[in-house]
């Protein structure tokens, strides 16, 4: 009996092993059109953190603006200055209309796309591609990307080298790795799925989120976070997009968080 428990291992093992994670980062050599050379952190940025900053801030303000009617529980326990500063905002597209008035009036609601179109102009759609075998892909579906434009970002639960991850990466095609060995599980489905759920739901701080997990959903809150399903491929064509990393800062304001699709597997660990 133990000896047929074996063999059946090794011969799972066998076709596993080719999708092992650590073996495809010591093997990536072997694939060229994926080997980076990177000689300095600072060179492997196409714009600046402050702008990715920027960008994040502008559309996830845009995103809590339209939102408003939704945001009653999170807005009373926020400090007062941070309040006044959507009193602000909301002065601009409505010039006569009070904080606390607002939450009461009827407004039109703006699909997140729609949010992202007004604020960056341009939108996305995860979708299957026309290309044969090809799968899913992400599209522009109105508008123009500026070059050095933020497109989407890579979702999923974040892992340090040394955690585990062996389950979750069995036959998934979606987890992604840093340049310092972190890995990022973009699958959402499965294991991976109950994972970014659970640890969602940890780290929540009464009505405050500190992490959106509608990107498991048809309904996304975020519409960047599409990001795991942006390929490219045609070997006919060079890719238009390229992935940057970014950590987001501490001090990232907390009524915001709600839209960050990413989350630490560990609870002491700050992604």
């Amino acid at each position: 009996m133990p000896g047929r428990l074996l063999r059946g291992l090794w011969q799972r093992w066998r076709r596993y092993k080719y999708r092992f994670v650590p073996w495809i980062a010591l093997n990536l050599n072997h694939n060229p059109r994926t080997l980076r050379y990177v000689p300095e952190e600072s060179k492997d940025k196409i714009i600046s953190d402050e702008d990715v900053l920027k960008t994040l801030l502008k559309v996830f303000q845009a995103l809590f603006i339209n939102d408003f009617n939704k945001q009653s529980d999170i807005l009373t326990v926020l400090p007062e200055v941070v309040k006044s500063k959507y009193q602000d905002l909301l002065s601009v597209q409505h010039p006569r209309l009070k904080l606390l008035e607002h939450r009461y009036q009827q407004q039109n609601i703006f699909k997140p796309e729609e949010i992202l179109y007004k604020t960056l102009g341009f939108s996305i759609a995860r979708a299957t591609s026309s290309l044969i075998s090809a799968g899913k892909g992400v599209f522009v579906t109105k508008g123009l990307v500026p070059k050095g434009a933020v497109v989407s970002m890579y979702p999923g639960t974040v892992y340090q080298k040394y955690e585990p991850i062996f389950f979750q990466s069995i036959g998934n095609p979606f987890i992604f790795r840093c340049l310092d060995g972190i890995l990022i599980d973009g699958n959402d489905k499965g294991i991976s799925k109950v994972v970014y759920r659970s640890c969602n739901g940890r780290d929540r701080l009464g009505p405050l989120k500190m992490s959106d997990s509608t990107w498991l959903t048809s309904e996304i809150h975020n519409p960047l976070a599409v990001g795991q399903y942006v390929n490219n491929c045609s070997n006919d064509r060079a890719a238009n997009v390229c992935y940057q990393e970014f950590d987001v800062p501490a001090v990232f304001p907390i009524e915001l968080k709600q839209y960050l699709p990413n989350i630490a597997y560990s609870y002491d660990k700050q992604r």
